[in-house]
């Protein structure tokens, strides 16, 4: 009965992270760029009453063995890095990556960060920024007096001055891409560091030889949560919730009747 409360125990904790993750992921369902994560766990230690194909007799052994379980832990919470949906916004400084890569934003602090978030606007100096002023990189500048800016699908800005037919080059946007995404270090803001398990970005131009994605104008990504799917395993956390809290109830019922029986 010992083991059937913590047992229980660890899978009520369990639940309650993963309720935890889903009431995150709901909460980010209309976040550009944002990416869903998916809570992942692990059975616990085993107790061998019995191992199995322990010895039996002289010429036979025991064919399953007799083992008890401890419980569950959270492993991870994976980022599930699914293309989300494209919603047309007409602002020209909107960007979707239609494939695989990441933005590249130079921070306050000067370390470089990663993100799919890609509505950018012009800062005092022409500079296409983030809306938290962070710098997109490379630096692009877009003159005041720039009657229309073209992003083309491999990342090559341009734009057009009063009087001009002729389009003016302001750069190219490269995208950065990463072996293992899913190891990335979310900072918020939409924003991911790498970190030794994602592995040193691959710095290349959108739809290259490096397997980036094309760049669209005038779109955003949408956030990849299902709200339909969210909810089902919100229902399926809360009833394996009540389950091992009913668990807990029962392991509690016997010890009263364990201890009722020295009255």
């Amino acid at each position: 009965m010992i083991r059937a409360l913590f047992s229980a125990a660890s899978g009520m904790t369990a639940q309650q992270l993963n309720i935890d993750n889903i009431a995150n992921n709901l909460a980010n369902a209309n976040t550009s760029g944002y990416k869903a994560r998916r809570a992942q766990f692990q059975d616990l230690l085993y107790q061998s009453m019995v191992a199995p194909g322990s010895s039996a007799g002289q010429s036979t052994v025991v064919p399953t063995g007799l083992q008890l379980g401890l419980g569950t832990r959270a492993a991870s919470n994976e980022i599930v890095f699914q293309q989300g949906d494209f919603a047309a916004t007409g602002n020209p400084l909107d960007l979707v990556i239609q494939g695989r890569g990441f933005f590249q934003i130079k921070r306050a602090s000067g370390e470089t960060a990663y993100t799919r978030a890609g509505s950018f606007h012009l800062d005092r100096d022409g500079s296409l920024v983030t809306s938290d002023g962070d710098q997109l990189q490379p630096q692009i500048t877009i003159p005041a007096t720039a009657q229309s800016v073209n992003i083309a699908s491999d990342g090559t800005v341009s734009y057009i001055l009063p009087g001009q037919t002729q389009a003016q080059n302001a750069g190219q946007i490269t995208l950065a891409n990463f072996q293992n995404p899913a190891g990335l270090n979310s900072l918020g803001r939409s924003l991911y560091a790498p970190t030794d398990a994602s592995g040193d970005a691959t710095i290349g131009p959108p739809g290259g030889t490096e397997g980036l994605g094309s760049l669209q104008q005038g779109y955003l990504e949408q956030s990849n949560v299902s709200v339909v799917d969210e909810f089902i395993n919100l229902i399926t956390s809360q009833r394996a919730y009540e389950a091992n809290s009913k668990v807990v109830k029962a392991a509690d019922d016997m010890y009263q009747q364990v201890n009722n029986l020295t009255r």
